[in-house]
C-alpha cells in the first residue's frame, strides 16, 4: 500500500506586478487552485504550455516560495505557518533537479565538493564519511570514481545531469521535483537519464513531481498526469486513462500536437486559436474558451470545476462528448 508523502489542497500563488508609477500594481495568478496528492514510489507529471504555472508549482513544493493561500503537507507536516526549524527539516526531504545541467552546477567546485556540500550544511557527518557517501552516489548514477575530483566543465550535458541527480539524492529525500530534467539534453541521451531516474526511484522508493512539456517523455515515466492551463489543473488522472482518451479539449490538443511515427497513435488535429491569455487578465468563464473549438456561450460565463468523468478529474462542461 502506498502512502501520500505530499498533499496539496487549493494552492494559490499570486504576485504583484508593477504597471508604472501612476497605476496600481496588478495581481498575477501564477497558480490558481491546484489540488493533488503524491504517493511514495510514484511519479506525477505536470504538463502544459509555457506560462501555465508548472515551474511556480515546483517552487511551492520545494518551499523556495510559500503559497499565497491553500494548504500544503509534506510527510504529514503542514508547510504554511510552520516554524523555521520545521521548514528546514522539510526542505531536506524535498530536492530538485533543474532543467539546465550547465547552469545548475558551480563551475568552481569539483564534483566531490558539490556532492558533499548538502551533507556539510545539513548533517553532522565528518569529512571522511561525507567523501564515502559522495563516492557511493557517484557510482549509483553511473559515473566513475575518478570523476570525484573533476570540474563540471569536463563533462558532457548528460554526465552533468547525472551529477545534479546525485546531488539531489545526497540527503536521502522523499520527494524529487524534476523541472524539465531532460529537455536540454541530446535526444540520444534522454532515454539514459530517464531510465536512471526510474532505477533510482525503485531503489530509494522516491516520489517524483516531474514537470515537462514533452508528452512522449511523460508517457514513458509517469504514473499520473496533471494537465495545467493558466494556473489551474484542467485534467488529472492515471496516465493510461488520459493518454488513451483525453476528456478536455486542451489535453486533446496537446496530444494531437505530439509527433508520432506510429500511424495508429496519430490523433485528429484540433485547431487551437490564439495564444495563452495573460494571467494578469484571465478571461471569464473557462480560461480556455477563447481558443477552444468546442466552446459555447456557457463556457464564456461559467468556469467549470473539476469533476469525475470516465476515471479522471476534468474541468470541462462537455467532457463527456470530447473525443
Amino acid at each position: 500500500m502506498t502512502t501520500a508523502v505530499l498533499r496539496a489542497q487549493d494552492l494559490h500563488r499570486d504576485y504583484l506586478v508593477s504597471r508604472g508609477p501612476l497605476r496600481r500594481p496588478a495581481t498575477l495568478h501564477a497558480v490558481a487552485g491546484a489540488s493533488f496528492e503524491l504517493a511514495t514510489g510514484k511519479t506525477l507529471a505536470v504538463v502544459g504550455e509555457s506560462g501555465c504555472g508548472k515551474s511556480t508549482l515546483a517552487r511551492l513544493i520545494t518551499m523556495i516560495e510559500l503559497p499565497t493561500s491553500g494548504n500544503l503537507e509534506i510527510d504529514g507536516k503542514t508547510v504554511v505557518g510552520a516554524s523555521r526549524q520545521t521548514l528546514r527539516g522539510l526542505r531536506s526531504k524535498v530536492q530538485m533537479v533543474f532543467q539546465n545541467p550547465y547552469g545548475s552546477l558551480n563551475p568552481r567546485k569539483q564534483v566531490g565538493a558539490i556532492l558533499e556540500e548538502p551533507l556539510e550544511i545539513n548533517t553532522p557527518l565528518k569529512p571522511a564519511a561525507r567523501r564515502d557517501a559522495a563516492q557511493a552516489m557517484i557510482a549509483k548514477v553511473g559515473l566513475r570514481p575518478e570523476h570525484y575530483s573533476r570540474y563540471p566543465h569536463m563533462f558532457s550535458g548528460g554526465q552533468r545531469q547525472r551529477i545534479a541527480i546525485a546531488r539531489a539524492l545526497m540527503l536521502n529525500p522523499k520527494i524529487v521535483v524534476a523541472d524539465e530534467p531532460v529537455s536540454a539534453l541530446d535526444v540520444s541521451i534522454r532515454a539514459q537519464v530517464l531510465n536512471l531516474l526510474m532505477d533510482l526511484q525503485a531503489e530509494f522508493n522516491l516520489a517524483y513531481l516531474f514537470i515537462s512539456h514533452d508528452l512522449s517523455v511523460v508517457r514513458h515515466i509517469s504514473d499520473d498526469v496533471m494537465v495545467m492551463y493558466l494556473g489551474r489543473p484542467v485534467e488529472f488522472g492515471p496516465k493510461a486513462t488520459i493518454f488513451d482518451r483525453p476528456r478536455h479539449p486542451y489535453t486533446l490538443a496537446l496530444m494531437a500536437s505530439t509527433p508520432s511515427v506510429d500511424p495508429a497513435d496519430r490523433r485528429k488535429k484540433i485547431a487551437v486559436k490564439g495564444e495563452l491569455p495573460s494571467p494578469l487578465d484571465p478571461p471569464p468563464g473557462c480560461a480556455f474558451h477563447r481558443r477552444c473549438p468546442k466552446a459555447t456561450a456557457e463556457c464564456a460565463v461559467t468556469r467549470p470545476e473539476l469533476r469525475w468523468v470516465d476515471g479522471r478529474l476534468v474541468a470541462c462542461h462537455y467532457a463527456e462528448s470530447v473525443s
